[in-house]
């Protein structure tokens, strides 16, 4: 089994998925706009012929499902979104921290990087297309917090 996180936007399903791609070293292996939408669809207007009814992105053995909704289709995609958290784990601190810094960059950071008491390096974000994150490094198991 796996479980996918599936992300909504309004009109920028594309750059956040190129954008997570490039930062993840990942791919993107569908990116579907509406205009190859099947005769009948009711999603007609022009203004949404290159929003992204399913955009599919594989890091490693994971992955992230997007697509760009409208408040008519989607009540309260104009809203933060809330409740959930795209979570990324590492063994490599710096990785972790290239990851933070760079999904950070025109975003808001909610939780500095920074050692804690059970991780050499967590924070947590949201980024530029309002998405949150949390970002942690996964301790060896002879780690300890630093004292002081």
């Amino acid at each position: 089994m796996k479980i996918v996180t599936s992300l909504s936007f309004r009109g920028q399903c594309r750059e956040a998925f190129e954008y997570y791609a490039k930062v993840l070293n990942g791919k993107i292996t569908a990116a579907m706009p509406y205009a190859d939408a099947p005769p009948g669809m009711p999603i007609t207007d022009e203004a949404y012929k290159t929003w992204l009814m399913h955009c599919w992105l594989e890091v490693g053995d994971q992955a992230l499902m997007g697509a760009d909704m409208d408040i008519g289709w989607a009540p309260g995609i104009d809203k933060p979104k809330n409740g959930f958290d795209v979570t990324l784990h590492t063994e490599d601190k710096a990785e972790a921290e290239r990851w933070f810094e760079q999904l950070s960059e025109g975003g808001k950071t909610v939780m500095p990087f920074a050692e804690t008491f059970w991780s050499p390096g967590f924070g947590s974000l949201v980024d530029r297309f309002g998405i949150p994150w949390m970002i942690n490094v996964i301790p060896a198991a002879d780690w300890r917090p630093q004292q002081g």
